[in-house]
């Protein structure tokens, strides 16, 4: 383990200290800038779309984290095997996804990465390497274990990702899936993208410690529970991490501390957003905001201005209102197709 301590104290990796820059070139820290803003716009816009009427089905955002999948996807490539959840936008957008294929599912377009039977919760690009998301809590979990393995049978110098929240290691297959990973030396690196809400319920009323990475010691697996909102630091530990499993290490597991700034579903930052979660709480994380951090580094560093972020910004809701407009010209899926895919008949 890299931290060694009672596993309570989660407030040690809260900050809104500036982002210290180190063994990151400028041009490597844009693509991080440009990603997390295309994640975030990408989302705001699918928030607006799911309040408008436009989205019928329900939408899982997630503002405020966006630092994580990009920091880990960095070092990731189109061979590798990554496993999503219900809140995976910003997993597979961090890939390369297809912005017109990505808003198409969303918007239950047959052009949809899913045939727009799927929606939000159901992604899946196996060409970037992004393996699914689905709805049901820990589910991709085991699957990204087997993954892994399968991976290491055939003597492939490939990585699994999984993709988890706290409120996940509540479910008895991600303990199998450790203890299976670490018997087998799996090269998996589970992420937790620790937002301290499983739905509506702060963690601190559901488990006797609110950091989960005691739950990789039990199994004797490396674990770091890091900062979420540093692309730095994310970036730094990502990196390692995915290196050793090409090696023949792992498994890995990554315990990122983050925060939400939707509630657990749909556009609304006011209500729906949880059990001891306070309008004043989610101020002061805005405040710790990812790519305002990495934005103010930039701006010390390497005298990145005002308007070099505004142009990349400008440049982004370009693209993203021009895919989202091509989307929904598209067609609805013939549903009589969906028996092609659910039944064998």
């Amino acid at each position: 383990m890299k931290n060694n301590h009672s596993y309570n104290n989660i407030e040690s990796f809260y900050s809104e200290e500036d982002i210290k820059i180190r063994n990151f070139s400028k041009e490597e820290l844009l693509k991080s800038l440009y990603k997390m803003l295309l994640i975030r716009t990408a989302e705001y816009k699918i928030a607006k779309g799911r309040e408008e009427g436009i989205i019928g089905g329900p939408v899982h955002l997630g503002v405020g984290q966006e630092a994580i999948a990009v920091g880990v996807s960095n070092y990731l490539n189109s061979n590798d095997k990554v496993f999503g959840a219900h809140r995976s936008h910003s997993h597979i957008l961090s890939l390369g996804v297809t912005l017109k294929d990505f808003f198409a599912e969303i918007l239950a377009r047959s052009s949809g990465v899913s045939k727009g039977m799927g929606g939000s919760m159901h992604l899946i690009n196996e060409s970037i390497g992004f393996y699914g998301s689905v709805p049901i809590v820990a589910g991709t979990v085991p699957i990204a274990v087997g993954s892994s393995l399968g991976t290491k049978l055939k003597k492939e110098n490939f990585v699994s990702i999984a993709y988890l929240g706290d409120g996940a290691v509540e479910e008895g297959v991600v303990h199998e899936s450790l203890n299976f990973a670490r018997i087998n030396k799996c090269p998996v690196i589970f992420v937790v993208e620790n937002n301290q809400f499983s739905s509506h319920l702060n963690i601190k009323l559901r488990q006797p410690k609110k950091l989960t990475s005691r739950f990789a010691e039990a199994n004797d697996i490396e674990a770091t529970i890091l900062d979420g909102n540093n692309i730095i630091t994310v970036s730094e530990i990502a990196s390692e991490y995915i290196h050793r499993c090409r090696n023949g290490e792992g498994p890995f597991f990554i315990e990122a501390i983050t925060y939400r700034w939707f509630g657990h579903v749909d556009w609304r930052q006011d209500i729906d957003v949880g059990i001891d979660r306070s309008k004043k709480d989610l101020l002061v994380w805005k405040r710790r905001d990812p790519i305002k951090r990495l934005y103010d580094a930039l701006k010390k560093e390497f005298n990145y201005t005002n308007h070099d972020y505004c142009e990349v910004e400008n440049s982004i809701k370009v693209k993203i209102n021009s895919a989202w407009a091509e989307a929904l010209k598209d067609p609805s899926p013939n549903w009589e197709e969906s028996k092609e895919y659910v039944y064998k008949i």
